[in-house]
């Protein structure tokens, strides 16, 4: 095993783990302050500042990789996964509710900065070990990404489980001394400045992207809107109150985001390649985009039109979304690291990610709204809007990389 496919192993077992603790932590978190009482819009709330610190700590993120290096942002993003874990499980039941809520929020927002930092730097180190290879590129992107959600959802119900047998703090506490034996292998293995290059020296050279990297990080605002729109809250809260207990609920999110997970892996060989890495590749995406656009229209329409149970007709509807909205994420992994330079991948990579953090941010923002206005049906509509505008900007995407 050369080098760097052996620190592509390492990068990917360790973000495999940091993973598993944050599916884990969102269905705690959720399940744990649903069952205390708190209403959907509160729920949201919760994971708001999660959300929005994403998006300045891919950009920060990205920059400091640059300039001090992938392992060092690597181990910083599971540092302070740890300490966010230990903020939460320090809080107390005695406390009142709206101080228990800022807690909450602010925790939240530690780990939101942990998971942007450490996606951040894992994902640079992808494009420092594939090398300039498209088809190797695409494979470990997708492979990276795919047995990443796999994982996630494992989290999920790993989360509820924790939440069973040991309780709310017990759970953190576990998890937070798995994260610690992680990071110890992170630092000992991969070399401390894996990915270190001469990064941007202002603000405006920062956020002065290629054209290719600014209309994906566009769509992928969109996207991931659409999908956090119905997914954080919505559905949850729809599927318990059509009488499924947590149980099933966290079984169903677990098993959908495996198979999410699954599918983005097996991406490179349902999406046609090209030799020069683009050419089939963008196309790719605006049609995935668009027949991702009509799932959750045809679901809206379902529902307000008075199927016969309508959790069975949102989890098979949901399914097909998971599918498409699976090789519509893997393509757009891939894309950015194909637009992003070499030399500052990780910024190029952490602009990215903000924007996909912005379009969660959005998503979570406007389902408490409209779940409160129209339950599930406006939260699907919503989405349906959210893609057609992903649509429409993947048809501005650069077919080659020196576009202007």
């Amino acid at each position: 095993m050369n080098a760097g496919t052996r620190h592509y192993a390492i990068v990917t077992a360790a973000y495999w783990g940091f993973t598993l603790t944050d599916g884990a932590l969102r269905m705690l978190v959720l399940l744990h302050f649903f069952r205390l009482g708190y209403s959907p819009f509160t729920l949201a709330f919760l994971f708001l500042l999660y959300e929005a610190a994403g998006i300045v700590a891919n950009l920060v993120g990205g920059w400091l990789a640059t300039r001090f290096g992938i392992t060092r942002m690597l181990a910083v993003g599971l540092s302070a996964q740890i300490a966010g874990f230990l903020m939460l499980s320090a809080m107390s039941p005695a406390w009142a509710a709206a101080l228990s809520v800022a807690w909450v929020v602010a925790a939240q927002g530690v780990c939101g900065v942990a998971k942007d930092l450490t996606k951040t730097a894992s994902k640079s180190a992808i494009k420092l070990t594939a090398g300039d290879a498209s088809g190797q590129l695409f494979r470990w992107v997708a492979f990276f990404t795919g047995s990443k959600n796999a994982m996630k959802g494992v989290g999920f119900f790993l989360g509820g489980l924790l939440l069973d047998v040991l309780g709310f703090r017990g759970a953190l506490w576990v998890m937070a001394g798995g994260l610690a034996l992680i990071l110890a292998g992170v630092v000992l293995t991969l070399p401390p400045l894996m990915g270190r290059a001469k990064a941007s020296r202002s603000a405006k050279e920062l956020f002065a992207k290629s054209r290719g990297v600014n209309l994906l990080a566009a769509a992928r605002v969109f996207l991931f809107g659409a999908r956090d729109v119905w997914f954080v809250v919505g559905l949850p809260v729809f599927l318990y109150a059509a009488g499924w207990p947590f149980t099933m609920v966290g079984a169903f999110l677990a098993l959908w985001t495996i198979g999410y997970g699954l599918v983005q892996a097996a991406a490179p060989a349902l999406v046609r390649r090209s030799a020069d890495g683009l050419s089939a590749e963008v196309p790719a995406a605006r049609l995935w985009s668009l027949a991702l656009a009509f799932v959750p229209l045809a679901l809206t329409a379902a529902l307000l039109a008075g199927v016969p149970r309508p959790d069975l007709v949102v989890v098979a509807g949901l399914a097909l979304f998971g599918f498409v909205f699976a090789v519509n994420s893997s393509v757009h992994s891939y894309l950015v690291l194909a637009y992003a330079g070499s030399a500052k991948a990780a910024e190029d990579v952490g602009f990215y990610y903000a924007a996909n953090a912005a379009g969660r941010f959005g998503g979570i923002l406007v389902s408490g709204i409209l779940f409160g206005l129209g339950g599930l049906p406006a939260c699907l509509a919503g989405s349906a809007l959210m893609l057609a505008a992903c649509w429409v900007v993947t048809l501005r995407l650069p077919s080659m990389r020196d576009a202007p």
